[in-house]
């Protein structure tokens, strides 16, 4: 009886760990979007997904040398600064890690990694509007990198206001005003269009915190001057009082 318990309670916690496991991203794009128009992209994807993606010349081979300086020379353009490039190797496949910063967001567009994508942002009454729409995939054939189906692609944004409309498909916000439009791999590989929406208020939600914390300062400081400024006036009122006359005093 006790191995029979023992067996279901293992069966139990493999089916447990079996539904909370974390989804297989090939390729993501990480938005951080400013109100002013600037952008950084961090870029985290395979090799394989790079190269049948975006088309870049890179050896699929997890065990190849890593060509640095070819995957910055491909991120660089007119008005790009690329602040990072690493890699690391999961899934049997290497990874690479690519930031870019940009004054403008709507110059990703001219770069050959995002390129895909036709970018906007501009103010529309009391909203900015941000919409991106990515398009088809360079399609190139990488044989047999391990892929089995299931790998995930993400577009996700960052956004530095409060977020009256978005298109997301989960219709959620994450935590720190994340939106995410995920998509299968053989989709994107296919082109299957994906289409981002988002309206967001003009401002930021850390000015609006660091004004509510300065407000909160100053009403701290103000209730405490006149909580001193009452008891300066007790003092002064109590030193100033009519002491009794002797007579009254041996009465």
């Amino acid at each position: 009886m006790r191995s029979w318990v023992l067996f279901a309670l293992v069966a139990a916690a493999a089916a447990g760990c079996g539904g909370v496991q974390k989804q297989q991203y090939e390729y993501e794009e990480d938005l951080y979007l400013a109100l002013d128009g600037s952008a950084v992209v961090n870029v985290n994807a395979s090799v394989p997904a790079l190269v049948a993606m975006r088309g870049i010349d890179l050896n699929v081979d997890p065990h190849s040398r890593f060509d640095r300086e070819r995957v910055r020379a491909f991120f660089e353009g007119p008005g790009a600064t690329v602040t990072a490039v690493s890699w690391s190797r999961r899934y049997g496949r290497r990874f690479v890690h690519v930031g870019v910063a940009v004054s403008d967001v709507t110059a990703l567009q001219r770069l050959a990694p995002f390129a895909w994508s036709s970018y906007r942002f501009d103010r529309t009454g009391d909203v900015f509007d941000y919409r991106q729409q990515v398009g088809a995939s360079a399609a190139r054939s990488v044989g047999d990198v391990g892929w089995d189906g299931t790998e995930l692609v993400a577009f996700r944004l960052h956004l530095p206001s409060k977020i009256p409309f978005h298109n997301a498909p989960s219709r959620r916000i994450e935590r720190g005003n994340i939106l995410v439009w995920d998509q299968p791999l053989a989709d994107r590989l296919q082109g299957a269009p994906v289409d981002i929406e988002v309206r967001m208020e003009p401002e930021s939600i850390l000015s609006r915190t660091l004004l509510l914390f300065g407000a909160t300062i100053v009403a701290a400081f103000a209730t405490l001057g006149g909580v001193v400024w009452w008891l300066s006036r007790r003092g002064r009122g109590q030193e100033t009082s009519p002491q009794p006359a002797a007579g009254n005093r041996l009465q």
